[in-house]
């Protein structure tokens, strides 16, 4: 598991979500990676994509009425990436099912999802967890 303790942003429910997210992305990759004929593989493949067409939407969407509520500078931009993923997902989860159910689609959709989790997850989320910092040192002055 590609999990780290230091993704954490301190928000329970976002945490879980997260940990849920890369427990999915991890299992898929792995699903990828053994061994074994494509068509034993494609009902796995077929499940992680209909979960991330539906998780990340939640997700989103709970992160959002978070930085809504503290009142996060960055919320747009921060919505603007979210919506941007969540129309990938939606788009190559078409075009797999257009196409046939393709292996070579899903190799890229995994490595793109992971690198995206783990840059967006690490990075661009830890600042509302600055943001929040920031914000609690201001009133403790």
């Amino acid at each position: 598991m590609i999990w780290k303790e230091k993704y954490k942003i301190g928000v329970p429910l976002i945490d879980e979500q997260h940990q849920e997210l890369f427990r999915r992305v991890t299992d898929f990759v792995e699903t990828l990676r053994s061994q074994g004929e494509w068509n034993t593989k494609v009902t796995k493949v077929n499940e992680t994509l209909a979960f991330m067409k539906d998780y990340v939407v939640t997700h989103f969407h709970d992160e959002e009425a978070y930085q809504k509520e503290i009142g996060y500078p960055a919320l747009g931009e921060h919505a603007k990436i979210h919506n941007d993923m969540v129309q990938y997902v939606v788009t190559v989860a078409e075009q797999y099912e257009r196409e046939g159910f393709k292996e070579e689609l899903m190799q890229q959709f995994a490595g793109k999802l992971l690198a995206w989790l783990i840059n967006h997850v690490a990075a661009t989320d830890q600042k509302i967890a600055e943001f929040v910092k920031s914000k609690e040192e201001v009133s403790h002055e």
